[in-house]
C-alpha cells in the first residue's frame, strides 16, 4: 500500500520541476575574494558588491548545502586568522610534536619572538572545543561579528603591549582526516532465475517506475559525502593532551618567572586536566587564570583539596549572566570565585570581559613584584646587618 501511494505521488510529480530542488554539489570557493566577501576597517566580514553581512542561507530549502557553504568559509576564515598571527602579531608556528618524524600528522601553536626568552611574564592562550583553531575564540562572532570579539587578536596585542610574551594554544587539531581507501562495496547484480514468471520479470523492469523511485532517493539523499579516518596526532589526540604536551614542552621551559593564563570553555576543564597532572609545577610558575565560561568540575575531574585552595586564591572565571560586567556571583561548588562576563552569550564571554582580565593580571602582577621587591630589600637588610655584626665582632 505505501509503495503504491508513492508510486501515485511520484507519477503526479513534474521531474523538470523537482530537479530546481536537487542539491547543488558541494563545490564551493577557496579564498575569500572568490568568495566575493572581504573583511573591512572594522574588522567585519561584509560583500565585496553589496556591503551586506554574511547570509547563511544562500539558498532558501537547502540547509544541508548552506552549512557545508558556510563551513567552507569557515575554513578560508581560519587560514585568515593564521595570516594575522604571523604578519600583524609577528608569531611563529611550532611544530607538534617537537620531535616529528617527515611522515607522520602533525599540529602546531604560534609563539612570539620572546616566548620562551621573556623573563617576566609569559600569556596562554587556551581556546574551547569545536571547529575553533589557533588564535580563535569562536568562529561565528568572526563571521557574524568581527574579528576583535571572535579572535585572540586582541588579547595578543595588549599582551605584547605590556611587556608579555604570548603562546597561542591549538587543541582542537588533533588528527589529520584522510580519505578511507576505496573498497567496493557494490554488489553484482543477481541473476534472475532462467525459470522466472514473464509477469514478475515484466514488473521489475518497469523503467519508469524504476527512474521514478531512483530519483526519489536522489532528492531525498541527494549526495554522499567522502568516507574518511582520522589518524591522531601523537601525544596531543584531545584538547587535555595537547594542553599536558604544550606545557612539558614549552612553558615549563620558558624563562618567564611569572605565567598567565586564559582558558575559555573546555580550555578550562583541559586547564585542570593540566592542574591534575602537573599541580606542583603550575602552582610553581602560575601567577593567574582566567577562565571564561569555564566547563571544568572540581567534582567530575575529582581534584585535589589543595588544587580546589590554590584556584580559589588565583582563578576568576568570568561566566555567561545577564547581570553586569564583574557582578560577584555565588557558586555551590567548591570552585573558583565566579563573576558576570557581562553577557548571556556563551561564545563572547572571552571579549567582554577582555578589559577585566588584564586589570586582573596587572594587579597579581603588581602585588608579586612589590611581594618580590620585599624580599630582596629584606635579603639586602639582613645581609647587610649580619656583615656589621661581624665587624664588630672583628
Amino acid at each position: 500500500m505505501t509503495f503504491c501511494f508513492f508510486s501515485d505521488l511520484l507519477s503526479r510529480i513534474d521531474l523538470d520541476e523537482l530537479m530546481k530542488k536537487d542539491e547543488p554539489p558541494f563545490t564551493f570557493p577557496k579564498t575569500l575574494e572568490e568568495f566575493e566577501y572581504a573583511f573591512n576597517d572594522y574588522g567585519q566580514l561584509r560583500h565585496t558588491k553589496t556591503g551586506d553581512a554574511f547570509i547563511f542561507n544562500a539558498r532558501e530549502d537547502l540547509h544541508r548545502w548552506n552549512q557545508k557553504r558556510y563551513e567552507a568559509l569557515g575554513e578560508i576564515v581560519t587560514q585568515h586568522v593564521y595570516e594575522l598571527l604571523e604578519k600583524k602579531c609577528n608569531m611563529t608556528k611550532a611544530i607538534l610534536p617537537v620531535d616529528a618524524t617527515v611522515d607522520e600528522p602533525t599540529s602546531f601553536i604560534y609563539l612570539s619572538p620572546d616566548a620562551l626568552s621573556n623573563p617576566s611574564k609569559l600569556l596562554v592562550l587556551i581556546q574551547g572545543s569545536g571547529v575553533v583553531r589557533a588564535g580563535q575564540w569562536a568562529r561565528r562572532l568572526i563571521i557574524n561579528q568581527d574579528l576583535d570579539s571572535g579572535t585572540q587578536i586582541p588579547f595578543i596585542t595588549r599582551a605584547m603591549e605590556e611587556g608579555y610574551s604570548v603562546i597561542v594554544l591549538n587543541p582542537n587539531e588533533n588528527y589529520l582526516e584522510v580519505e578511507k581507501s576505496s573498497k567496493s562495496s557494490t554488489q553484482p547484480p543477481t541473476t534472475e532465475p532462467s525459470d522466472e514468471p514473464a509477469e514478475k520479470k515484466e514488473r521489475k523492469d518497469d523503467k519508469e517506475g524504476k527512474k521514478r523511485r531512483e530519483f526519489y532517493e536522489k532528492y531525498r539523499n541527494p549526495q554522499k559525502e567522502t568516507e574518511t579516518e582520522r589518524i591522531p596526532i601523537r601525544e596531543n589526540g584531545s584538547s587535555e593532551e595537547h594542553v599536558l604536551y604544550v606545557w612539558d614542552h614549552f612553558v615549563a621551559k620558558a624563562a618567564a618567572k611569572h605565567v598567565f593564563i586564559v582558558a575559555h570553555s573546555y580550555g578550562g576543564l583541559s586547564f585542570v586536566e593540566l592542574m591534575n597532572q602537573r599541580e606542583a609545577e603550575v602552582r610553581n610558575k602560575v601567577c593567574a587564570v582566567a577562565l571564561t565560561d569555564s566547563a571544568h568540575s572540581m567534582w567530575l575531574q575529582e581534584t585535589s583539596k589543595s588544587t580546589q585552595d590554590w584556584m580559589q586564591q588565583h582563578c576568576c572565571n568570568w561566566v555567561s549572566s545577564p547581570e553586569p560586567l564583574d557582578t560577584p556571583l555565588d557558586s555551590m561548588l567548591p570552585d573558583c570565585p565566579r563573576v558576570s562576563a557581562g553577557t548571556e552569550r556563551h561564545e563572547l564571554t572571552s571579549w567582554m570581559s577582555f578589559n577585566s582580565i588584564f586589570k586582573f593580571f596587572g594587579e597579581v602582577a603588581e602585588a608579586k613584584e612589590d611581594e618580590e621587591a620585599e624580599e630582596t630589600s629584606n635579603t639586602v637588610t639582613t645581609r647587610s646587618s649580619s656583615l656589621k655584626g661581624k665587624h664588630q665582632d672583628l
